[in-house]
């Protein structure tokens, strides 16, 4: 860390009813979905559990899981009828408490979360903004009050149906809580996990430079799953656009067809499994209500028109028909013989294809050959899936049970993206077979050119930077639907 001294650890104690999304919270903080157990149905944390934040390998800020708090009126009551004398400080009726044989039983998931809370130097008060303020939530902030300790009510499950955020808020002001943050574990946006560091820090004052700093590297790892998401994608695209395939005329072309359909699909599973492995989620995690899939696979002929069309984008007039939409195909030159046609394409690939690609590519039609590659409606598909699985990662929360669907996009909106031109770069690397790391034997005659290998890299890299100052990538807050769903 570039600060000279070390920076203190803060403790902090989340707190708060059963099967409200405590170890939610954990889990999306500390993006670890295997973090604790959450399930839908109360009393899932019987004990305390630990987890921290860390900052350039240190840990900055310790967090720790409780039960919930089962039975705050009972515990009230008999906090009430303990403190025999006005003038005694609640704190200390606490620790009576603690210490007494209720803690041990009657009262024992309690006793555990306000042991945590005396043992932290602030409290997140989690709340399911989706339920009524009843008289058991405001027990559990009395009881909170009286330990001494600053706390931060935190609104989860603000987002979707339901949510009663305002009446949650008017609440809080009236027991004179007015740092109140708003964090939905379940959809993330943009500021929402800065906005929660910085209502702690209004109360932690002593933590300012620990909770700057997590804030501060919070950004720049968002950037960086931005860069590296458009990095991952572009290098896709690339392969992608550079993929070709020479076919003789002897050669079965159906087959052929299916190497190359099959290959760009495998092309694009290695992505997606990339994008998910880069956010911390499990392939499990995400399905797209147009493109079903099946085992972490994607359901749907990559190549057909019916999803082409489900992602706005309309094959062109150099497309072949049916089934095979997404294969551009250069037709074999007419009006030569066998014989003719091979010995001109010797001469031509003679001089031009030790040289450049053009040279090659001519030589093998002029030999009657046929050369398949995807077409831009592919390519545009790919970029448009691909985009919109990262947008979805950027507001997906570690504790969402529900799976990612990448159908719900704006039709507009999507419409306007898939009649955009290409970007460039895929225009140059379609000059490039060699630079496909599909193609294998161009793939092993360019591992040894660093050169060749070193303009793949950069035309890639002008790629991502494209795809990444995008509004696909640069704007969190809109994106793909994630159904606020229970946790």
């Amino acid at each position: 860390m570039s600060n000279t001294f070390p920076l203190s650890v803060l403790k902090v104690a989340v707190v708060g009813h059963t099967n409200t999304g405590k170890t939610s919270l954990l889990r999306t903080l500390t993006q670890d979905v295997s973090f604790g157990e959450v399930a839908d149905h109360p009393g899932t944390t019987r004990h305390v559990e630990g987890t921290a934040l860390l900052v350039d390998g240190a840990p900055l800020v310790e967090l720790y899981d409780t039960p919930g708090l089962e039975d705050s009126i009972g515990l009230l009551e008999h906090l009430d009828q303990s403190r025999s004398d006005r003038r005694t400080d609640w704190i200390d009726v606490i620790h009576d408490f603690l210490a007494s044989a209720e803690a041990a039983g009657r009262f024992e998931q309690e006793a555990k979360a306000l042991r945590q809370v005396l043992a932290s130097n602030v409290a997140l008060y989690v709340i399911d903004a989706r339920d009524r303020v009843l008289s058991k939530h405001r027990d559990e902030l009395e009881i909170l009050g009286r330990c001494a300790r600053p706390v931060v009510p935190v609104l989860n499950f603000v987002i979707g149906l339901g949510s009663q955020t305002e009446v949650w808020r008017q609440h809080m002001k009236r027991v004179n809580m007015h740092a109140v943050a708003e964090f939905d574990t379940v959809v993330l946006n943009e500021t929402s996990e800065q906005r929660l560091f910085e209502k702690m820090l209004t109360l932690v004052e002593d933590y300012r430079p620990t909770l700057e700093a997590l804030i501060a590297d919070r950004r720049r790892r968002r950037k960086d799953l931005i860069r590296t998401s458009a990095n991952v994608i572009a290098d896709m695209l690339v392969d992608v656009a550079a993929l070709t395939l020479t076919v003789g005329v002897s050669d079965d072309q159906v087959a052929a067809m299916a190497r190359l359909e099959q290959a760009v699909c495998d092309r694009e599973q290695v992505c997606v499994d990339d994008l998910l492995a880069l956010f911390r989620f499990r392939p499990g995690d995400y399905e797209a209500d147009v493109v079903p899939v099946e085992d972490g696979q994607w359901g749907v002929d990559l190549f057909s028109p019916a999803s082409l069309k489900q992602f706005g984008v309309h094959a062109g007039g150099g497309a072949a028909a049916g089934g095979l939409t997404g294969l551009a195909i250069d037709a074999m030159l007419g009006g030569l013989s066998l014989g003719a046609a091979a010995a001109i394409g010797a001469t031509i690939g003679a001089m031009w294809g030790s040289v450049e690609s053009h040279g090659r590519w001519l030589a093998d039609v002029v030999r009657g050959s046929t050369r398949l590659s995807a077409t831009d409606e592919t390519l545009r598909l790919l970029m448009i899936r691909e985009l919109e699985l990262a947008r979805a990662l950027l507001r997906r929360g570690h504790a969402s049970q529900d799976k990612i669907r990448l159908a719900a996009r704006a039709e507009e909106s999507r419409a306007d993206w898939a009649k955009r031109a290409l970007p460039e770069a895929l225009d140059e690397a379609r000059l490039h077979p060699d630079w496909s790391r599909l193609n294998k034997s161009d793939r092993e005659k360019a591992a040894s050119d660093k050169r060749r290998e070193g303009a793949r890299n950069a035309l890639s890299a002008v790629l991502a930077s494209d795809l990444a100052s995008t509004a696909v990538l640069g704007d969190g807050t809109r994106g793909a639907t994630i159904t606020a769903g229970s946790v």
